[in-house]
């Protein structure tokens, strides 16, 4: 949310005044819905929202014809202030983004081991294809002359993450396949997971009683 609050109070305030429609469409040229997370129905909402705290403030309303109404917004003192904190947060502080992946990870001993490696070489696949595309866009006639140098930076970190964790994937195939134990060294490779829960359970914790 803290981003989505960023992006938008950025970007009024490098293109005011300026419509919620010219706001909603850079974000989507910027393909924001899909690493920021910005999905596009709440745009809008974002925008009044921002209002009513006096983060932005609606300087024109107009209609032409028989569309739909747009408002031209402008940034307040308070807003660009907040847009300044927002930044400087996300710049200093490290936040882990949440990946669906991870939590199914955690149940690797749910899937057959075959299985398990076959979707971990498939992810490997994908990856790798995500990070050819974005290399290619970073060699791209559009990136050279339509897209300011930082913008290339940011696709090299995506295709640095991607190609990180498509070695990752491989090596924990392998891993997988060679029937490696998922039970911590030096428990009986025939013990349980409710044997071993038992096992390392804290005396203590009610929850096990």
């Amino acid at each position: 949310m803290s981003a989505t609050r960023m992006m938008i109070l950025g970007l009024v305030r490098w293109m005011q005044p300026v419509h919620g429609y010219d706001v909603r469409r850079e974000l989507l040229s910027w393909n924001a819905d899909k690493w920021a997370n910005i999905q596009p129905g709440s745009i809008y909402h974002a925008l009044r929202k921002l209002t009513e705290e006096g983060l932005l403030r609606a300087v024109a309303t107009e209609q032409v014809g028989g569309r739909p109404a747009r408002t031209t917004y402008e940034i307040t003192e308070k807003g660009a202030d907040e847009f300044e904190s927002l930044l400087r947060g996300l710049w200093w502080q490290l936040h882990e983004p949440t990946d669906p992946f991870t939590a199914a990870f955690s149940f690797l001993p749910a899937l057959p081991r075959e299985e398990a490696a076959a979707a971990l070489r498939n992810r490997a696949m994908l990856l790798r294809a995500g990070a050819e595309s974005m290399r290619a866009a970073m060699d791209s006639e559009w990136m050279r002359t339509t897209r300011p140098v930082h913008v290339s930076w940011i696709f090299e970190l995506w295709s640095a993450r991607s190609e990180a964790e498509v070695a990752w994937c491989e090596r924990i195939a392998e891993r997988i396949e060679s029937g490696v134990s998922y039970l911590p060294a030096g428990l009986p490779a025939k013990e349980s997971w409710v044997e071993w829960q038992q096992r390392t359970a804290d005396p203590d914790d009610s929850s096990t009683q």
